[in-house]
């Protein structure tokens, strides 16, 4: 069943812990300490592991994004494509609006924060395209992409690393990243769909050293 948003219960009130005046709020950070695309992703690699629910047949390649994506018409936020970064960051792991809103300003240095009026119903309508499904509660929505949704980000990486191209003062360092991680994804869903039990189980060996060599980069 579809949910739709209610004015009652704005899930980015609810996610900051309903903080409007003089601090943050109770609830702000509680949910968010840990990143979750992080902690899938160093499970390694299978359904439901490494990057989210994992990658698995889709429905074709669902709705499009705009002129380069479909015919929903290129949404853009003065400095990115919404629709893409959130697909991006949803096939990395679910994540609630609040989250989504972070990790966009996290991957561009804090060059690009969209606003909640921009993420909000860009998530509705990606829900309402069956492009992600909402889960967890009225008051904390979480979001992750269906079926169609992991099939389109993996067959169209490329297209959806355009919407961070937009972002002014983004690095080339961080483009190039970026880059990697979504072919990386196709791969992924190669693997996922057409590999042997055995070849898998190389894969996994692969992401297990690959993961501790990206952790000894970071601890360095």
């Amino acid at each position: 069943m579809r949910k739709h948003f209610t004015h009652n219960h704005h899930p980015f009130e609810t996610e900051r812990g309903h903080s409007h005046e003089g601090g943050r709020g109770h609830g702000y950070g509680q949910e968010h300490q840990q990143d979750e695309r992080v902690r899938r992703f160093s499970h390694g690699f299978g359904p439901g592991r490494g990057f989210g629910p994992g990658f698995g047949p889709g429905a074709g390649h669902g709705p499009g994004f705009g002129p380069k994506f479909g015919p929903r018409g290129h949404r853009r936020a003065g400095k990115g494509d919404v629709r893409a970064a959130i697909l991006s960051l949803l096939a990395e792991g679910p994540s609630n609006g609040y989250g989504l809103i972070k990790g966009i300003a996290e991957k561009t240095d804090g060059v690009w924060r969209p606003s909640p009026g921009s993420v909000y119903p860009t998530l509705q309508q990606l829900v309402d395209e069956e492009l992600i499904e909402q889960g967890g509660t009225e008051k904390k929505p979480v979001f992750e992409l269906s079926e169609a949704g992991r099939t389109y980000v993996s067959e169209h990486a490329e297209e959806l690393e355009q919407g961070w191209r937009g972002v002014a003062g983004m690095s080339e360092t961080a483009t190039g990243l970026r880059e990697s991680a979504m072919q990386f994804m196709g791969v992924m869903q190669q693997f996922r769909l057409g590999a042997t039990e055995e070849q898998q189980q190389e894969a996994t060996k692969v992401l297990d050293d690959a993961r501790k060599a990206l952790y000894s980069i970071l601890a360095k």
